[in-house]
């Protein structure tokens, strides 16, 4: 006598290890005998008599795609071919950040230097490539390389005695 000790049955009567459930806890196994196996005598259950999918979205389906899916069809916009969207990333950075760009001790002697010498910040090298005016700068001559320069960032500049210096 063999015994299949590899397939176990639980209480259920599912077997463990698989998904499925025994052939005879299926609805299948009830429907047995009757002939339309309850999909009704005159229509047949074919396969997808209306289309796989979303097929047919403007014919049969019609009403569900316009009520709950508007705009689904058609096309909007310009077509812009080869587009490059990091064309126009300009990084910024304020005034009020521009000395976090130098080190503190460069402010320092910057401060106490008599003889007029401005240090040198540039933006670019940190990164930015726009100054943009928002902030107060101290009374300290500086000298910005950047880019790009907003018309208050550069009076502001020129206000404490500095000076703005376009980088290609």
């Amino acid at each position: 006598m063999r015994t299949n000790l590899h397939v176990r049955i639980n209480v259920c009567g599912l077997h463990l290890g698989h998904r499925h459930a025994t052939s005879r806890l299926r609805k299948t196994w009830k429907l047995r005998g009757h002939v339309s196996h309850s999909h009704g005598r005159i229509s047949k259950r074919r396969k997808h008599p209306g289309g796989r999918g979303n097929a047919g979205g403007l014919h049969h389906p019609r009403i569900n795609f316009d009520k709950y899916h508007p705009g689904y069809f058609g096309k909007v916009g310009v077509r812009y071919y080869h587009l490059k969207r990091n064309q126009s990333v300009c990084p910024t950075v304020n005034l009020d950040n521009l000395w976090t760009l130098v080190s503190e001790q460069t402010r320092a002697n910057a401060a106490k230097n008599k003889t007029g010498a401005a240090p040198i910040i540039d933006v670019m090298r940190s990164g930015y490539d726009r100054v943009l005016g928002k902030g107060r700068l101290p009374e300290q001559p500086v000298i910005v390389k950047a880019k790009f320069f907003r018309r208050r960032a550069e009076e502001k500049i020129k206000g404490v005695g500095g000076a703005c210096v376009l980088v290609a």
